[in-house]
């Protein structure tokens, strides 16, 4: 008898003194998709209490814990190093589950997808969030004007929730850790497009996020923020994509 297939999906998860919030997230996972996480790599970016000891979940879970904080894209990065299968997780903490998501993101993939995503329900909000434009200044004033049209087709997807083709991740060389917080979710959308990748979005399927909005109450959250755009803008990657979205 042949030994079981191999889970497809490693999920990277970084917690900044949060594993209150990562432990119901693992039990969701554990409980939806223990069928199709093969392992699961936890980043603790910074010292916190042990909230994990004498508990064990439906899939492996490798820890690191790093000497230093890092960025965003770094510590994905990193976890990346780790993983062998063909999908690759990358998670907030304050994600939540009320069904398996997992297994109909990955059979429904097409072939040239190389990022993945459920559609994300905000907390108070009846209808998921809205899809994104390209981040220009002019896409950012307008956003609170009536007039302001989305995107039937989202030009980026936040890093909260981002399933990559290990293939496409691989092929772009991750994220660009030149960013530190900010930013890396949109650089990443722009150079899988241009590499040829599409990006693939579950209509049908949804996620909760428990949003918590740093950048809304640290003037140090803003300040990444607002470097991280200027970083964007700056890009060669945002230019050509601009040009790719003008196109059609």
């Amino acid at each position: 008898m042949s030994p079981p297939p191999t889970p497809p999906i490693t999920v990277s998860i970084v917690s900044h003194g949060q594993l209150e919030l990562v432990l119901p997230l693992l039990d969701e996972l554990d409980q939806f998709n223990r069928g199709i996480v093969a392992k699961l790599v936890l980043t603790l970016n910074i010292p916190e209490p042990d909230l994990l000891a004498g508990r064990t979940w439906g899939f492996e879970i490798e820890r690191i814990e790093n000497t230093e904080p890092k960025g965003f894209g770094a510590n994905h990065n990193q976890a990346f190093a780790h993983c062998t299968t063909p999908w690759f997780l990358v998670l907030n903490p304050d994600i939540r589950f009320d069904s398996d998501v997992l297994t109909p993101l990955v059979s429904r993939a097409a072939r040239d997808s190389g990022l993945l995503a459920p559609r994300i329900l905000e907390p108070g909000k009846p209808t998921p969030e809205q899809h994104r434009a390209i981040i220009t200044p002019l896409e950012i004033v307008s956003r609170k004007r009536p007039d302001y049209v989305r995107p039937v087709i989202p030009a980026w997807i936040p890093g909260l929730f981002m399933l990559f083709r290990c293939e496409a991740y691989r092929q772009i060389e991750g994220f660009d850790e030149r960013f530190f917080m900010y930013g890396e979710d949109f650089d990443i959308c722009a150079r899988l497009r241009l590499a040829g990748w599409k990006l693939q979005i579950a209509e049908q399927l949804q996620a909760r996020h428990d949003a918590r909005r740093a950048s809304h109450r640290s003037k140090r959250h803003l300040y990444w923020h607002v470097t991280s755009l200027l970083k964007v803008w700056f890009s060669a990657a945002f230019w050509r994509y601009w040009r790719l979205e003008r196109a059609g």
